[in-house]
């Protein structure tokens, strides 16, 4: 059943292009990392496949985390510490499971929320007779073109949205701030005031007893 509002099956042409688009692998997850915890990922990669890693801390803390890229046989491949964002890119050198962690055990109290990219190959050509002897047509080149624009336009929404997220994050924080500064000076105000009330008072106590006694 085609989706509500369709006009029908695809034209070949953007088939095509459709199957070529979801030909590389790609994980693209947010996700929250706890404190005192790490997180792990798995991806089964042949050997000779290029990858990039990319990631970056969206809300918590300092905005930093630890992360750690290890091939089959457990040698590390990447690893910083406290990084904010970061792209690793690498060309797989043997077939098998490799493993990427990140991990928050550095902070006591405050969690993380991560986003990263894991994208394994690169993308096929669009059209499959791209890489033939003859040049590629007017449409074909159009097409092509557009393609890549489309690619570029979602690297850019992705970025301005984590931006957004990490923003607004930060203006949560500060409004959270600033609401507890001004509970702190109302109370302060509350105290000092009630304090001046008691001093007032006792002053005047100790007058009219003065007074009374040299009265009498």
């Amino acid at each position: 059943m085609p989706p509500r509002g369709s006009r029908g099956p695809l034209p070949p042409l953007l088939l095509v292009a459709a199957l070529a688009a979801c030909a590389a692998r790609a994980s693209e997850i947010t996700f929250e990392l706890p404190d005192n915890a790490k997180q792990c990922f798995y991806e089964e990669i042949a050997q000779g496949t290029k990858c990039t890693l990319e990631f970056q801390v969206i809300t918590g803390g300092h905005y930093d985390v630890d992360c750690r890229l290890e091939d089959p046989d457990g040698i590390v491949l990447y690893k910083e510490m406290k990084k904010q964002y970061d792209s690793f890119t690498f060309t797989a050198s043997r077939n098998g499971t490799y493993k990427f962690c990140f991990s928050n055990e550095f902070s006591t109290f405050t969690h993380k929320t991560v986003y990263f990219d894991f994208q394994v190959g690169e993308d096929p050509p669009l059209f499959p007779s791209e890489n033939r002897v003859t040049a590629l047509t007017q449409m074909e080149s159009a097409c092509v073109s557009i393609h890549e624009a489309l690619k570029s336009v979602i690297d850019y929404q992705t970025h301005f949205r984590l931006r957004e997220a990490q923003g607004r994050s930060r203006a949560e924080d500060l409004n959270t701030r600033v609401a507890y500064w001004s509970i702190g000076e109302a109370i302060i105000l509350l105290v000092v005031s009630i304090g001046q009330v008691f001093l007032l008072k006792s002053f005047f106590s100790d007058k009219r007893t003065t007074t009374t006694r040299v009265g009498s």
